[in-house]
Formats: C-alpha cells, structure tokens, sequence
C-alpha cells in the first residue's frame, strides 16, 4: 500500500503522545557571523530538537510505536537496534510505559550514549556492526517474542516524526524550504509528509553524510538500497539500508537530496556553537551543514528551517570535534 499521511492523524498523534513528547522551541538565527555565513537576506530558523526528552527527536516515533502495543506485547517486552540515539528513546519509552526494552547497540556505539540508554533500565548487548544488529534483533524477536520497536520504518514511525514536522510549520509560518538530516529516512519522511501538507510550495531538501548515502542510492534505483558499510563521524545517520515505507514518503515530498562531509559537519557543529550557543552531535549539524555548504546559494535569501535533530555526545568527544 503506497503511504499517505492525513493532517488529521498527525495531529491524533501528537495528542497521543502528550506530555512524554516536548514541544521544542524554534531560534532563528541572526547578526553579521550568520549573515556572511549564509548570505545577505537568508533568514535561518533552528527547530531545536536536540532539548527534545533523551535529547533527539527519537521517542516521537519510539512512544508511538510502544503505545500502540496490547497488554500482551507489553508483557513479553519491546527490542530494538541503534547506534545511539533510538537506543535511548526506546529505553525511555519502554520505562514510561511499563515494559521491558532490550537493545542491539553497535560496538563503536558512544559510551555516552550506552550509559543513557541503561540509566532508563534497558538491557544492552552490542553488534559488531548495522548490518549484524539487525540480523541479531531479527532473532530476538523469534525466539523471546518481542516487539520490534523499528529506528526509522513503518506508519506509526512516520507518524510521529510528522508532529516534528507540523509543529514547526506552525511555530515558523511561510517557510520557503526545510532542511532534513537523513540516516534511515523516517525523519525525512513524516518531515517531509507534514510539511508538504500544510505548504506544498515549500521546498524540502534532505541531507546525508557522504560516507552513508542509502538515500541517494535508492532515489537513483527508484527502490530502496543499502550501503555496504558506514563510513561517516554522523554515526546517528549511518543506516545500513533504505526500506519501502520511508522511502515512499520520501520520494513522494522531498525535492532534492545533498551531500555534506565530515568536514562540513565539523564546521557545522562549531558554527553552532558559536552562533546558536548549542552543543549537537555531527548528526544534529547536518541541516546547517547543508545550508553552509551545497544548498547555500540555491536558498540564498530565503526563509529556511533547520532540525537540530540530537545532541547526545560526550564532553571529550565533543571537545575533539571542534578543536
């Protein structure tokens, strides 16, 4: 079944997800660094994600998914795979809840993140890398009976990753185009859905790191297509592969795709630091990323938003990013 997304659901579900979801505030950046930076006239506004509960846009998706589950789904416990940051949104989601999460992490996970995810009571075991984390992940849901709660893929996902979407079409009237980080694609997807329903004139535009490009991959097949390994410090955007929901929603809504670098994402995170006063993960960058670099003088002088969509990283690691 091909997917659409109704603005009436969009809204049923941010309704649903209530005070366990936070409304996250919108900064629009400005003065002469901003202005050089991006050019005379662009006007950036910053959807700030990363104050988002766990600190990503991560539990839209993961509550949606748990609180669909019946008593019995509950009682048997949810699973899921991650470098990070859907690690922690399940973990959290899983806690409020009431049941019980078990997670596939990737060895290079970042311990910081290992140590959130088991401070909201989740069990971890690790994967040598994406590919064998799903495979893993694939077994505990035949042998222990546990629900998948997917990091990027399926309705509710979308769904709730649309309320991103809608709430900042609200807070930011008029948008003349939105730009997305892409790993898996479910961001982009109800993004990209949400926005398109409420200003089918405003442009979207996703990014991806050079080094895990599934998307691009799949729009140039005309059908979802995998990588062979990731190779990029935005680890929290290196999925393995494209799958059919996403990537419907995402060739339907999205108007072009661009590649940034590591590079570009250094530079990123430090301009945010000092122009936005936000510490985010190369992940989080990837919008600014975009607008620094490939997209800057195609949306020169416009209305643009960008998702500061995590920030989970570590003092040091952080620290080694912008030095």
């Amino acid at each position: 079944m091909h997917p659409r997304l109704k603005i009436e659901d969009i809204r049923t579900a941010r309704q649903q997800l209530g005070d366990l979801i936070r409304t996250t505030p919108v900064h629009e950046l400005a003065g002469p660094a901003v202005e050089k930076a991006f050019g005379s006239g662009s006007r950036p506004f910053v959807k700030m994600e990363l104050f988002q509960r766990t600190g990503s846009f991560k539990p839209r998706g993961a509550l949606l998914n748990i609180l669909a589950l019946s008593p019995e789904e509950l009682e048997r416990g949810v699973c899921a795979i991650s470098a990070g940051n859907h690690a922690i949104a399940t973990a959290y989601a899983a806690r409020v809840v009431g049941t019980h999460a078990r997670i596939v992490m990737i060895a290079s996970a970042n311990p910081f993140r290992v140590q959130k995810c088991r401070e909201w009571g989740a069990e971890i075991e690790f994967a040598e890398d994406a590919h064998a984390g799903f495979r893993r992940v694939e077994e505990l849901q035949k042998t222990e009976a546990r629900a998948l709660i997917h990091p990027f893929e399926g309705p509710r996902t979308a769904l709730g990753t649309a309320t991103l979407g809608l709430e900042f079409m609200e807070q930011v009237p008029d948008l003349d185009a939105v730009i997305v980080p892409i790993g898996g694609g479910g961001l982009c997807a109800g993004v990209s859905a949400a926005v398109k329903l409420v200003n089918a004139r405003c442009k979207v535009f996703g990014v991806e790191p050079v080094g895990a490009d599934s998307m691009h991959r799949s729009f140039a097949a005309g059908r979802p297509e995998s990588i062979e390994r990731v190779a990029t410090i935005a680890d929290s955007l290196g999925a393995p592969y494209a799958l059919p929901y996403s990537f419907a929603l995402c060739r339907d809504n999205v108007d072009g795709l661009v590649l940034v670098d590591d590079d570009g994402l250094r530079r990123a995170v430090r301009f945010l630091l000092e122009q936005a006063k936000i510490a985010v993960e190369p992940a989080g960058a990837a919008a600014t990323a975009a607008l620094l670099g490939p997209l800057r003088n195609r949306l020169l002088g416009r209305r643009v938003g960008l998702i500061a969509c995590g920030a989970n990283i570590d003092v040091a690691g952080f620290a080694q990013l912008i030095s």
